[in-house]
């Protein structure tokens, strides 16, 4: 994770800001006049936490949103990093290349091997324009239907982890069948033989979150979003303009426990104090034996019995009301 003098703030993370540049003062105060000032600054350390838990427990949806895209969140290939040993990447859609967008390979969870795949976005501009800001292109939904077969052939878990703001909207992509390749990928993966976990550890936008999330359980960290557009888009659909963001981000009820009331996810992933960009540890530690956990329970149904109450799970997904006539 970030070093505190390397840390990146939101604007509503100020106080904890002003908290870290004080304790800064006076880490080079007592260096310079070799005073020990160790009390004072855990103190202020103290009040760190403090204003973590106060700012965590009073988000606003459009809040949330912009935690899941904090700059020092960690992204797909930390969590198998911290989760994982032994991963092997796998590459390419052996069609047209392979997007970078996309990471996804076998690796070790304790003593259970899985197929994990996930959208990667960058660490730095250079990285971020090599991962394509984590929107794939059709190659990478049709590498990531690869590896799952892979998975199927040799009778290993799958687990996704989503985190895109929506798949590559160019027109070389759409040339190349971005809207069928997704439409694939929903519905190869509500077939497959083996045990389906997917975790949205970010960003859940639109298709390009469905193309890797349709799984058996679903789960929601804390402070992310899952919706068919984001906030942004929305406002400028309805309002012309981006400016109502926080008010379509409050209407579009993407939040974790919205989801959860829907009943579209099967259960919300607790973060780290203040988010997961505080402890990258902490986070894989909570996610992890969940997913250990859930995998046990799904490896007792037979193959035939997960494909079907998948299949019941998504059909029975959202609810209407029917105007007499």
């Amino acid at each position: 994770m970030p070093q505190d003098k390397n840390r990146q703030f939101l604007d509503f993370e100020k106080p904890i800001k002003d908290l870290f540049e004080d304790i800064e003062k006076l880490r080079l105060t007592a260096e310079k006049s070799k005073v020990d000032l160790n009390d004072s600054i855990r103190k202020l350390q103290d009040q760190v936490i403090e204003r973590r838990r106060e700012i965590t427990s009073h988000l606003t949806p459009w809040q949330k949103v912009q935690l899941s895209r904090h700059p020092d969140r960690p992204y797909t290939l930390k969590y198998i990093e911290k989760m994982c040993t032994n991963f092997v990447e796998l590459h390419g859609d052996r069609n047209v290349k392979d997007d970078k967008a996309m990471v996804g390979g076998f690796a070790s969870i304790d003593d259970q091997t899985v197929m994990i795949i996930g959208q990667q976005k960058g660490i730095n501009t250079k990285m971020r324009q090599l991962r394509n800001f984590g929107m794939a292109n059709p190659e990478g939904y049709r590498k990531a239907l690869r590896l799952m077969k892979l998975a199927e052939k040799f009778d290993k878990p799958v687990i996704t982890l989503i985190d895109t703001p929506g798949a590559y909207p160019g027109l070389e992509a759409e040339e190349r069948g971005q809207g069928e390749a997704i439409a694939r990928n929903i519905y190869e993966m509500t077939r497959l033989k083996v045990p389906v976990i997917c975790v949205i550890i970010g960003e859940g936008a639109s298709g390009g979150a469905l193309g890797i999330g349709v799984g058996d359980k679903i789960f929601m960290l804390e402070n992310t979003w899952y919706t068919v557009i984001s906030p942004e888009s929305c406002s400028s659909i309805l309002w012309r303009s981006w400016d109502q963001k926080e008010t379509a981000a409050e209407q579009l009820k993407l939040t974790a426990d919205h989801m959860y009331k829907f009943g579209l996810i099967d259960e919300i992933v607790p973060e780290p104090l203040g988010g997961a960009h505080w402890d990258y540890n902490e986070a894989a530690a909570l996610l992890k034996p969940r997913i250990l956990g859930t995998i046990n329970e799904l490896k007792q149904l037979s193959p035939g019995e997960r494909v079907k109450r998948r299949i019941e799970k998504f059909s029975k997904m959202g609810f209407w009301d029917e105007v007499p006539v």
